[in-house]
């Protein structure tokens, strides 16, 4: 499988704080990928660098096979990103919002693009009304619709689903897996567990400015202790995987 983001050594500090102190991952095109960790391990710079917001210190990082530091315009015609918060404005309406973001990545027919994501995404009857009376998931949805605008090969949802309730979760990783199946390749951040276990190929665990474990959920599952028999034999969770990953480099 061809490789989509390869990212070497990288490093990056803020004033006197070493925030990235050596990352090594790789992600495989057309797969959906997890990375984990605790509020401030550095994920959200790990996607600025990724996205070319932000340079690293040191080490590489390379998407879709360009340099992120020597062709970032390369780079930002393949991808997309979805922050934590949408980015939507609230005066117009979700046709505007998308109809705007056509036409800034200058596509043939803009109505035509936001009526088909509106279609698709379940929004065609709130497209017209301002994105003010929309819900957090909805908003979710329609931010998740203008980042696919331009069919990207590659999108970034840093903690996509921070802050909706537990319905517009589950319609957040539906979306999500539709994505990966039909081929686009999803780098995905979040701080919640199950939302890793539920959606993610591979997940690296990220702590302390490094990537300190990384695999499938059953790869990781063998880092964990074997499992107890009592009454019922319990497989471990990627809670319990992640707690003792995490316990077990700070011992």
């Amino acid at each position: 499988m061809e490789t989509a983001i390869e990212v070497k050594g990288l490093r990056k500090s803020f004033k006197d704080t070493e925030v990235l102190k050596g990352v090594d991952f790789e992600v495989k095109r057309g797969e959906i990928f997890a990375l984990l960790g605790s509020n401030g391990a550095g994920k959200t710079t790990i996607v600025r660098i990724l996205t070319t917001l932000l340079k690293q210190d040191g080490g590489t990082a390379a998407v879709n096979g360009f340099d992120v530091a020597s062709n970032p315009g390369q780079v930002r015609h393949a991808i997309s990103l979805t922050g934590q918060f949408a980015a939507v404005d609230e005066i117009l309406t979700g046709r505007e919002n998308l109809i705007m973001i056509a036409k800034l990545r200058h596509l043939a027919n803009p109505r035509q693009v936001a009526d088909d994501l509106l279609n698709g995404f379940g929004l065609t009857e709130a497209a017209d009304r301002r994105m003010s009376t929309y819900s957090g998931g909805m908003r979710r949805r329609l931010d998740i619709a203008m980042s696919l605008i331009g069919k990207p090969q590659l999108i970034f949802l840093d903690e996509p689903t921070t802050g909706l309730d537990p319905e517009a979760r589950i319609e957040t990783w539906k979306m999500v897996k539709e994505l990966a199946d039909s081929g686009t390749t999803v780098f995905l951040t979040t701080q919640y567990l199950d939302e890793a276990e539920q959606l993610a190929d591979r997940i690296a665990i990220l702590h302390e400015g490094r990537i300190i474990a990384g695999g499938t959920l059953e790869e990781l599952k063998k880092l964990f202790p074997p499992v107890k028999v009592e009454y019922v034999e319990k497989q471990p969770t990627l809670e319990e995987i992640f707690l003792a990953i995490i316990g077990k480099k700070e011992a």
